[in-house]
């Protein structure tokens, strides 16, 4: 009895809980430990195939006469390509089809929907042997 007086004395006769004041209209969620995911078994079987292959990217050669000046002046291949390329599958493309390293690519949609790349080779590499190789010109 004399040990819960001596308690009560030390702790006070009316103890209050302090409230958090907020000064926020919202209130965000603490942030709690996310565990990394370690399945038991795959969800799919199968995993699904690449859909934009380097064919399907790069559809066929522009050989307009304003394409083959950019050829032959700024050694640059122009082709048109598949609507959801990106700038890298280009690259990516062009690398793997026709073994020449890209330095840009350039890319425009043309207004009847089609993408249009321009493809800028390193100096190491001449567009002019590429687009003969390629049967371009």
């Amino acid at each position: 009895a004399k040990a819960g007086k001596i308690a009560k004395a030390v702790k006070g006769a009316v103890s209050r809980k302090v409230k958090k004041v907020r000064n926020n209209v919202h209130f965000f969620k603490p942030k709690t430990l996310i565990q990394k995911r370690e399945p038991k078994y795959p969800r799919r079987s199968v995993e699904s195939r690449q859909r934009m292959d380097k064919y399907r990217i790069i559809q066929c050669p522009v050989t307009t006469e304003s394409a083959m000046k950019k050829i032959e002046e700024i050694n640059t291949l122009v082709f048109l390509v598949d609507i959801k390329a990106t700038k890298l599958n280009i690259k990516a493309a062009v690398k793997e089809l026709y073994d020449v390293k890209c330095a840009k690519v350039n890319t425009l949609i043309r207004p009847d929907g089609k993408k249009k790349a321009y493809v800028h080779l390193t100096q190491d590499y001449d567009a002019l042997d590429v687009a003969n190789r390629i049967g371009i010109i």
